[in-house]
């Protein structure tokens, strides 16, 4: 089993490229089940959802080739709609393939999705779309069934927001015959991402980016070539970093305006922020300021953000308060930093943190991506070696976390875990 030890490691300088976005990329890679032709992904990043995805492609038929960050696919071969329920269950994203293999096949088979589980993720919008466009839907133990003789537009109105069925729902109804009306629709970077794909592939979507996205359904996609958008989340990440013990981080390849709520907050905390034109400098100068948190649907503040935040507020001082209303059970990283010496109290939704204590080293495990994110960078900051397990979960988002971080500066590094380092069951620092 791996680990990543962490040091104390100072002011953090240096230059990051930011990877494609992963979120936007794990859509595009379904979303070419839908062209009739071959597809070029540019910007894809080396991640373990992207290895699954290549098994799963595989599975069904599908020509998978990655070089670099470039992934060619060919449709064409496709043959089968079932998909592994051991595979789809490994990361969230895989419920794309039920909107992108429906009209083809008219049956898709497919387990229940996992990755990351906040307690709770439905896709019970997902099923509504389904059920809108015309579909039936079956349920088993571990995983479903979608069937539908010929899919049809509709009006769809979302009961919350939802990225995930919003991206689902234009997989599913750009080959649908007539027109179809998403209401209430996610705004995500993400959702702009992949209705550019499906447009230049030959699909008629109109208003992604908006809570109101006209799709025209089209009989026939033609291949393509599309780059994926920067990832957003990590570039929030390595900004924070920044903040951690002063120093000054630029991002490079991004698009300053889908970090617009964070920046807001990294300034309103006492960090200085510069934008460029694909680039995003992040520097702190002076002592942090407390203040709350609201994670929201974009363009509010990202879910996915509150967790490198909270490691970044534990240097502030004061209180601070961080509240998570999309995955409000989404504080798994909060044990964890209480083992390294952070003052954290929950209370439902709210995370109540007590900044400018002091962290002590220690072993610690990551149970999501984000959260192995915000462990790495208290660690940062901790007096003696941080100690992080659950890699496998950090590697689902990153396509090389040790090397991204030592580009600027950070003192960590990956090992092996053998018996003689592993904590002891009573332990203090047993995980």
């Amino acid at each position: 089993m791996k680990y990543i030890q962490v040091e104390n490691s100072g002011p953090l300088h240096g230059t990051v490229h930011i990877p494609g976005a992963k979120n936007s990329s794990l859509a595009l890679l379904a979303a070419a089940c839908l062209a009739d032709d071959v597809v070029t992904l540019k910007g894809i990043p080396h991640i373990e959802d992207v290895s699954i995805i290549a098994g799963i492609s595989r599975d069904i038929g599908m020509a998978f080739k990655q070089e670099g960050g470039t992934v060619v696919i060919d449709p064409r071969t496709v043959h089968s709609a079932v998909i592994d329920p051991g595979k789809s269950s490994k990361y969230r994203a895989s419920y794309y393939y039920a909107g992108a293999l429906l009209s083809k096949f008219g049956k898709v088979t497919i387990g229940f999705p996992g990755g990351d589980d906040f307690v709770s993720r439905p896709i019970d919008q997902h099923i509504k779309v389904f059920k809108a466009l015309g579909a039936k839907v079956y349920t088993f133990e571990d995983y479903y069934i979608i069937e539908a003789a010929e899919l049809r537009g509709a009006d769809i109105y979302f009961d919350m927001l939802t990225s995930g069925a919003t991206i689902n729902a234009m997989l599913a109804a750009v080959r649908a015959k007539g027109r179809t009306i998403l209401h209430n629709a996610a705004l995500d970077p993400e959702v702009v991402d992949t209705a550019a794909f499906l447009n230049r592939i030959g699909a008629r979507i109109y208003g992604a980016g908006t809570e109101r996205i006209r799709i025209e359904g089209v009989p026939y996609l033609n291949g393509g070539s599309h780059t994926v958008i920067p990832d957003r989340l990590i570039a929030g990440a390595f900004l924070m970093a920044a903040g951690i013990q002063g120093g000054q981080v630029t991002v490079m390849d991004v698009i300053p305006e889908h970090l617009g709520s964070c920046l807001s907050k990294m300034e309103e905390i006492g960090m200085d922020v510069e934008c460029g034109d694909a680039h995003i400098t992040a520097c702190r100068s002076g002592q942090l300021k407390a203040t709350r948190i609201r994670t929201g649907m974009f363009p509010g503040f990202a879910t996915d953000l509150q967790q490198p935040m909270t490691a970044l507020l534990l240097q502030a001082q004061g209180k601070s308060i961080v509240t998570d209303r999309v995955y409000p059970k989404r504080f798994a990283h909060v044990p964890q930093l209480r083992r390294l010496g952070a003052e954290i109290e929950l209370r439902r939704e709210c995370a109540f943190i007590r900044g400018g204590l002091p962290l002590q080293g220690g072993w610690v495990h990551a149970t999501d991506v984000r959260a192995g994110t915000c462990l790495l960078l208290a660690g940062l900051a901790a007096e003696g070696t941080v100690r992080i397990t659950g890699v496998d979960h950090i590697e689902r988002g990153y396509e090389d976390v040790v090397g991204s971080f030592q580009s600027i500066g950070a003192r960590l590094s990956m090992h092996e875990l053998n018996a003689q380092e592993m904590p002891v069951r009573g332990h203090t620092n047993y995980i």
